[in-house]
């Protein structure tokens, strides 16, 4: 007699845990690591000097860009935060754990959240930013996310008070967040999505006159950051052909970055093979669409903070003619600074990992968005992911907040995580032990407060190696 799929899924072992089961899971767990003990006291104990985890990280990097990276570290507490993924992993490594994993940012500061273009081109909020993506304790996201939030309050000026209701206020959303998605249907966790019309109903009725219009500038703003306007702003025609335009150091066409002939002619050999090994990683569709492009300039761009040091290309492509642009991004992928911590990734590759990850995570995705492996000039294998350059992509200033408004972006950036969670870990267990009561909010809102003093102590410590002359650092960049 045939058998069920149910029946041969059990028979196998693989039998997914019943609600009863997935609550008494969550329950369990907090006899192991109970709510309260996520505050400061997870904190105590010694670590390693932060400047030198930075450190580690440099020999992967590309030397004459590490003064731009330690510069821009160097900048604030709230931007060192953002380059400093590795010390605060470093950091959570001895923390109290449900042991209820999920696929995690493993970068799930603020600013790794904002808008972009769905395949369907409709503009939706999601994490961005996959880098460090890795499986691994839901815990260390939220933490990352809640510190954030006080490193940011904090760079504003706001006052204490303000600063723990935002704090309070993203725990506390999580957390209903998780109890919604544990209550919901696998497929309707999985369709679940934050676009603009949704967010404006939840939102837009709580902020003031003035938010208002910064986020309706905001969206604005970021359906015009596509490929034409990545055309205007970063092109222009020489001798009839269209070229990159060199703004150095942070854009350096590679006619610049290798006057040498024959060292120019071997990196365009790489990229080449770059970019035929990437198209044999997007499905036959999106390869269809790939092959109406060519290459016509590369260009080596500087982004973020963290990220300052790594091989990242910017890639021009044509369609019909000179008004049909793709910009495609080429970024190299190193081992997530989680993995110390937690373990080698399942995929070979870290691109993968990156690309695995961010397909977990998010609802929707950049429909060019691939990965591969290749040998650089220098003869070494590195891993790249390519996605669109730009894709309706746009970010809330948070520079400019108030604090009614970074509430509102805490609560939608809470929301956003707890949904990505929902997606890959085990959400009925996780709001079972999350439970209705205060007590898991008010340890992360007292950890991000502790740690947030930890942050401005590590960013004194850089300041003093930089004035030490211990690490290169340019500023302004």
């Amino acid at each position: 007699m045939a058998t069920t799929a149910p029946e041969r899924a059990a028979a196998e072992g693989i039998r997914p845990p019943s609600v009863a089961e997935c609550v008494d899971r969550g329950r369990a767990a907090r006899v192991a690591a109970p709510r309260s003990a996520h505050d400061r006291r997870c904190l105590a104990g010694p670590r390693p000097d932060p400047v030198e985890v930075l450190a580690e990280q440099d020999g992967s990097r590309e030397p004459d860009l590490l003064p731009i990276r330690y510069g821009r570290m160097a900048a604030s507490p709230s931007a060192f935060f953002r380059g400093a993924a590795a010390v605060m992993a470093c950091d959570l490594a001895g923390s109290p754990v449900s042991g209820i994993d999920v696929q995690l940012c493993g970068d799930a500061h603020l600013s790794n959240f904002g808008f972009f273009g769905s395949p369907e081109r409709r503009l939706v909020f999601d994490i961005n930013d996959f880098d460090e993506t890795l499986r691994g304790p839901w815990e260390w996201d939220v933490k990352r996310l809640i510190t954030s939030l006080e490193v940011a309050g904090r760079d504003r000026g706001f006052r204490a008070a303000d600063r723990r209701q935002i704090l309070r206020t993203a725990a506390r959303e999580y957390q209903r967040a998780m109890h919604s998605f544990a209550g919901m249907p696998t497929l309707e966790v999985w369709y679940a999505r934050a676009d603009v019309e949704e967010i404006r109903r939840r939102y837009e009725s709580q902020l003031a006159a003035t938010g208002r219009k910064r986020l309706a500038r905001g969206l604005a703003k970021a359906r015009t950051r596509d490929n034409l306007g990545a055309l205007r702003r970063f092109t222009s025609m020489k001798d009839g052909r269209l070229r990159l335009v060199a703004e150095p150091p942070l854009v350096v066409p590679v006619r610049d970055l290798y006057p040498d002939v024959a060292a120019r002619s071997d990196l365009e050999r790489d990229i080449d093979e770059l970019l035929r090994s990437y198209r044999a990683s997007l499905p036959p569709e999106r390869r269809a669409l790939y092959d109406q492009y060519r290459p016509v300039d590369v260009a080596r761009k500087v982004v973020g903070v963290g990220s300052v040091g790594t091989r990242s290309w910017m890639i021009l492509f044509l369609g019909r003619d000179a008004g049909d642009p793709l910009f495609l991004q080429a970024k190299e992928a190193t081992a997530s600074v989680l993995e110390p911590y937690l373990g080698a990734a399942e995929q070979p590759n870290h691109a993968e990992r990156v690309v695995v990850g961010q397909r977990l995570m998010q609802t929707v995705g950049d429909i060019l968005l691939g990965w591969q492996r290749v040998s650089g000039v220098d003869g070494q294998e590195r891993d790249f992911y390519l996605r669109q350059l730009r894709d309706w992509k746009g970010s809330v200033e948070v520079e400019e907040m108030v604090p009614a408004g970074m509430r509102i972006y805490a609560q939608l950036c809470a929301w956003t995580l707890a949904r990505a969670h929902a997606r890959t870990g085990d959400r009925i267990a996780i709001a079972a032990y999350l439970g209705s009561s205060k007590t898991f909010a008010d340890a992360v809102t007292d950890f991000a407060q502790v740690y947030a003093d930890r942050n401005e102590r590590d960013h004194a410590l850089l300041l003093k190696a930089i004035a030490a002359a211990r690490v290169p650092a340019e500023l302004g960049v």
